[in-house]
């Protein structure tokens, strides 16, 4: 026999994942592969861009404005990334972290806040201790199968093409807000 399934903006999923959703305070992430698609261009005298996203700039300052606290931990260091995510309002950044597993312990810490109340969103194995320990263990819809095995939430859009959007819309509607929050594009 089947869970119950709920209908959200992006497709059904198991009504129990809207439960563990709605109790979320902190939304943790990845960067490489999941707010953007993975890949790095490098330019001929070793300038690094990468694209982001303004569906998921849009999605987290509507996340944060729904009283959710956001954090990324990334395996590289990148002043786009500490660029974007401080246009974005995102406080907690920990950047050059391969062992990812204790950086969020201590942005939990700081954030005053257990695994039950954590979602985790990831793309390749560095990021599996992270989703195996989070309430919410996410893996966008293009990771590794390692992770998508054991995320218990697969996003329907990949990595960098709106996946963030999605599960913060997903943790929004399990909160009742998704309709109230408003703003520009990010």
């Amino acid at each position: 026999m089947s869970n119950p399934q709920t209908t959200t903006l992006y497709g059904d999923v198991d009504s129990a994942l809207l439960e563990i959703a709605s109790n979320i305070k902190l939304l943790v992430c990845d960067i490489d592969g999941v707010f953007s698609d993975g890949r790095i261009y490098l330019g001929n005298d070793g300038e690094e861009l990468k694209t982001f996203n303004t569906k998921d700039g849009f999605g987290i300052k509507a996340l944060q404005r729904a009283g959710v606290e956001v954090a990324i931990i990334t395996g590289r260091r990148s002043n786009i990334v500490t660029n974007r995510m401080t246009s974005l309002g995102v406080k907690h950044m920990v950047q050059g972290e391969e062992d990812k597993l204790p950086a969020m312990k201590t942005i939990m810490q700081t954030c005053g806040v257990d695994f039950h109340q954590v979602a985790y969103i990831g793309d390749d194995v560095p990021d599996l201790p992270c989703i195996q320990k989070a309430a919410l263990g996410v893996a966008v819809q293009d990771a590794h199968p390692l992770v998508s095995r054991n995320a218990n939430y697969i996003t329907f859009l990949p990595g960098g093409s709106g996946a963030v959007r999605e599960l913060c819309d997903l943790i929004m509607q399990a909160k009742g807000v998704t309709a109230s929050v408003v703003g520009k594009s990010q």
